[in-house]
């Protein structure tokens, strides 16, 4: 049931994806077509079966992943990226493109990992889910959340309220991520613990963030200064991810962008892994994919 999925709907994946047929007899799966394409489809099959049997659900973006992964015929079968964590609502979580891949393993094996790449691309979403995973294996003690609060249009000034108030919106994104991957209860627990901290990037200033997942989200709206700043801010036992989007960068005209600047200064630095991330790892959907190649086009 986990391999073909809901109403057999990897199978109809499988078979639109591959221009194969798939019939069940019995205990059998039988893939028919040209020679080529249900070897591909076999390939991809084992990939998904292997999964399944961890106690996967699978589900059609799983199949398109797979049906990616075994483009290259005779080459043995590679296997699902295992599930991060789970949503509140039971999703799996989980690298869906080489790109994605490539920034799990980087946070996995680097203290500082730097992610350039469009909206849509998972970079925000995943970290924190890498992050949850952290801490729920006690690999650190708590949880940094941090971004400037930098937008288009509108600065703190002109909001309403108290400061707090002005400044949550800005931090809205992540507070969704964590609404989506947390039920109310262990988030709100969280919170109001200190165990997850979501502050500005202007409250980091003099601090010494040991024993913690730091994660900056929009960094691309942070000046060369303060991105010095903030990564000066990892202490002992901390893993940090700076993410963003060089192509939003809503700094005053002719600043510019802290994000680019560390990227370019620190590529190829002991302990630090910076990603690029582009249009073939946009999951939201595929709209954005095509809005983003449209706008990189001009």
């Amino acid at each position: 049931m986990r391999l073909f999925g809901a109403f057999d709907a990897n199978l109809v994946a499988i078979e639109q994806r591959c221009s194969v047929r798939c019939y069940v007899d019995g205990e059998r799966l039988i893939l028919a077509g040209a020679p080529q394409r249900t070897a591909h489809a076999e390939q991809a099959v084992q990939a998904l079966l292997t999964a399944a049997l961890r106690g996967e659900q699978m589900t059609p973006e799983d199949v398109a992943l797979a049906v990616a992964d075994a483009g290259v015929i005779d080459a043995p079968p590679t296997a699902l990226p295992a599930t991060l964590m789970r949503s509140k609502r039971g999703r799996e979580i989980r690298a869906r493109t080489a790109g994605q891949r490539s920034f799990v393993e980087a946070i996995e094996r680097h203290a500082l990992t730097i992610a350039i790449g469009p909206a849509g691309t998972g970079k925000t979403f995943l970290a924190i889910a890498m992050a949850l995973r952290a801490l729920r294996e006690r690999n650190v003690s708590r949880i940094v959340l941090t971004r400037p609060a930098v937008e288009a249009g509108e600065r703190l000034g002109f909001l309403p309220g108290d400061l707090k108030e002005k400044i949550d919106p800005y931090l809205r994104p992540l507070y969704d991520a964590i609404d989506e991957l947390l039920d109310d209860s262990t988030a709100a627990k969280y919170l109001e613990r200190g165990t997850i901290e979501v502050a500005p990037l202007a409250y980091m200033r003099g601090r010494t963030l040991a024993d913690a997942f730091v994660i900056a989200d929009e960094a691309q709206n942070a000046s060369p200064e303060q991105m010095k700043m903030l990564l000066t801010r990892i202490g002992v036992g901390s893993t940090m991810v700076v993410v963003g989007d060089a192509t939003q960068i809503d700094l005053p005209s002719g600043a510019r962008s802290g994000l680019r600047d560390a990227a370019r200064r620190l590529r190829g630095v002991e302990e630090v892994a910076v990603i690029d991330l582009d249009e073939r790892d946009v999951i939201r959907r595929p709209l954005v994919a095509r809005i983003v190649r449209a706008y990189d086009a001009q």
